[in-house]
């Protein structure tokens, strides 16, 4: 019995994405984080000034540790965070990596498509970037490629829409 040769699907998977996402989404995720963690902070401080004394020890090492955790968040998950990511458009499917401490790869058949978006917020307006969302019929949910350049997310929304238009397979 010959081993059999595996299809282009099964080697797709043993390796990483092409492409990756705009280096600016460094700076978008470092100023998301940043927002996040300054929102937390600023509760903190209002918590510490509005407590009796008994509880302004704990309050303070839970602020310091906040801090940490923020600092160290800020600075190591960006670009952590863009390492990972990738993305890739087949002529039959779509490949995306995403995460950073929990990092995931799906893969979803061009045919199995319904709709293909893109998305931008006002910071990524402002940094020039856009989020690819693209919905199919899984219950994993919609895939999202996140920090990609604006006129390449419009690239990959038209191209994925006209490749999943014209998929005459239904991939059930």
């Amino acid at each position: 019995m010959t081993p059999k040769t595996p299809r282009p699907e099964s080697v797709l998977l043993l390796r990483e994405p092409r492409n990756r996402v705009a280096d600016r989404a460094v700076r978008y995720w470092r100023v998301r984080a940043l927002v996040t963690w300054t929102v937390v902070l600023v509760l903190e401080v209002v918590a510490l000034f509005a407590s009796p004394d008994g509880v302004l020890p704990f309050l303070r090492w839970a602020l310091v540790l906040t801090a940490f955790l923020g600092a160290c968040h800020v600075l190591v998950m960006p670009p952590w965070r863009y390492r990972v990511h990738r993305w890739e458009v087949q002529p039959d499917s779509l490949y995306v990596q995403t995460g950073w401490w929990v990092q995931e790869r799906r893969v979803t058949a061009v045919a199995r498509i319904q709709t293909v978006d893109q998305k931008r917020g006002p910071l990524e307006q402002w940094l020039g970037l856009a989020s690819v969302v693209v919905t199919t019929a899984s219950a994993a949910g919609a895939i999202v490629v996140r920090g990609l350049d604006s006129k390449v997310a419009e690239q990959v929304v038209a191209g994925v829409h006209e490749q999943a238009r014209l998929a005459v397979d239904d991939a059930t």
